[in-house]
């Protein structure tokens, strides 16, 4: 009875084993595989997402920008007013220059540093100088104490160079942020996660060529090792003496 018992309590288990293959086997029939493309939609997403995020979560800057202009005197030809506004521009930066701007701007001069950036052209003998913060006043307060310490400290030498630096425009808290937007930031993000998903695309049909390539090379080496003839197995000749000591035994018989 308790052999009949257990029995039937394997026969039960075998009986749900099987039925719980036969029910994984439907499952994988009835998943249809997803398409060969799907990087490319699930990266330009997931670029989206991120670039939506990023807009959304940091904290807009706006950038302010002041002019100041190298006027020439009398005595100095206008391609030099042109090649020390080339000079200043470079000094705008400077320790010196942001030394004497800290007091107005109101903050360090380390911080100043990251925070204003001076730019000219090759053909005009103006200036552009560009503060950001988060804060639109902050950004104005920031590019006018910079220009007016440019100013300043180049003034002082305008008696031996012929050329003097005058603010042409003060610069104006911004009404909107210099930051992209969310919906441009976006954008951003969309098209940095097609071309991410383009690339692995691009990319995964070598790597399955490659695996091909070396799975053939392994299955031909299988069938060359099972294609190889067997080599037959003779029985051992008998020595000489061993012969002869077996027709003397049946000479003697």
């Amino acid at each position: 009875m308790a052999d009949s018992a257990d029995q039937k309590k394997s026969e039960k288990k075998s009986e749900k084993k099987a039925d719980h293959r036969s029910g994984r086997k439907r499952l994988r029939r009835r998943l249809v595989p997803p398409p060969a493309w799907w990087p490319l939609p699930a990266c330009a997403l997931l670029g989206l997402a991120a670039g939506g995020a990023y807009g959304v979560l940091k904290a807009p800057e706006y950038a302010a920008t002041s002019y100041v202009v190298a006027v020439p005197d009398d005595t100095t030809e206008p391609a030099t007013a042109l090649g020390f506004a080339q000079a200043y521009a470079r000094i705008a930066t400077s320790s010196s220059t942001l030394a004497y701007a800290q007091p107005r701007a109101g903050i360090a001069a380390r911080q100043l540093r990251t925070q204003v950036r001076a730019e000219t052209s090759p053909e005009s003998p103006m200036i552009a100088i560009t503060g950001t913060s988060k804060s639109p006043a902050e950004a104005a307060d920031i590019a006018n104490a910079v220009a007016d310490a440019l100013s300043l400290s180049s003034n002082q030498a305008a008696k031996n160079t012929g050329v003097q630096l005058l603010l042409f425009n003060q610069a104006v808290a911004p009404t909107d942020p210099a930051s992209p937007s969310a919906a441009i930031s976006g954008a951003v993000g969309l098209c940095a996660g097609g071309l991410l998903g383009g690339l692995w695309l691009l990319a995964r049909p070598a790597r399955r060529r490659d695996q091909e390539q070396a799975r053939e090379r392994a299955e031909a080496g299988v069938r060359a090792e099972q294609e190889q003839p067997a080599v037959e197995e003779y029985p051992s000749l008998p020595a000489q003496g061993e012969h002869a000591e077996t027709k003397e035994k049946e000479s003697v018989r």
